[in-house]
């Protein structure tokens, strides 16, 4: 089975005291670290899973420039057999769809059975690239899936619903599949894995290549436009209630009381 797997490089802003830039339209990146989408990790590792059961081959393809090929690196490492960068000047301020666009285009040009996705992208969390894509291939899709069985021709996944609920689907190939966090549990990478991936040329894929238009990507393909990134308002700071029990409990139903919890 050939499985590709579309991943993202994206900024790590778990612990980082954000600011916006000067636009207005983004965070400042400067000072970021960027890693893998960690959603992504998990289709990588799933795609790799069902390549040794079944056999067949993985490809990590993305759209970035050449910081992303690190990236790329990893996916090898976690046993991907080959790695694709999509780039060129014009793909600049792609938003989801166009971004789309343009994977879509060289999915187009090879032969697959199976397309990976993670469901969301920890930068802007949009949820809708996989469902995207799929129209754009004509082609199923599945999204929030944490099991897939493999048969001949096609697809069991499971997908979650609301209220803890799961829905089963039998899916014929090709398709695209965007999974859940939890569908598996990534693969621990070793520094020699990293080594033997470090020299291996990864293509860059251009524009030309793809056979695109420029109206066709970046800010000029993009469907969404950001008017505005601002921080959520600062609310009250906590009360530290001090004193013996009994004083801080009497302050505590004084401020409940306040509040409208008691009468």
């Amino acid at each position: 089975m050939d499985i590709i797997v579309c991943v993202k490089r994206v900024p790590d802003t778990s612990e980082a005291d954000l600011a916006i830039d000067k636009g207005g339209k983004d965070i400042q990146k400067g000072g970021l670290d960027y890693d893998i989408n960690d959603w992504d990790r998990f289709a990588i590792e799933e795609a790799v899973l069902i390549k040794e059961k079944t056999g067949g081959k993985v490809t990590v393809v993305t759209v970035g420039d050449e910081d992303a090929e690190e990236m790329l690196r990893e996916g090898l490492a976690r046993g991907a057999d080959e790695a694709f960068l999509l780039w060129d000047e014009s793909f600049e301020g792609s938003d989801g769809y166009a971004t789309a666009h343009i994977l879509a285009a060289f999915l187009k040009q090879r032969s697959y059975d199976l397309v990976l996705t993670g469901t969301l992208a920890d930068d802007d969390c949009g949820g809708q690239f996989g469902g995207m894509l799929a129209a754009m291939l004509g082609v199923p899709v599945a999204t929030l899936v944490h099991k897939i069985e493999v048969k001949n021709g096609s697809i069991t996944v499971r997908r979650e619903l609301e209220a803890g609920l799961s829905e089963r689907l039998d899916i014929d190939l090709p398709a695209v599949v965007s999974v859940a966090t939890g569908i598996n549990e990534p693969r621990f990478v070793s520094i020699r894995a990293v080594r033997k991936v470090a020299s291996i040329e990864i293509p860059t894929v251009d524009r030309g290549e793809l056979g695109l238009d420029e109206a066709d990507v970046g800010s000029a393909g993009a469907k969404v436009e950001i008017e505005k990134v601002f921080l959520p308002p600062e609310g009250e700071g906590a009360e530290i209630i001090a004193g013996s029990p009994a004083d801080a409990a009497a302050r505590l139903a004084e401020i409940l009381k306040e509040k409208g919890g008691i009468a």
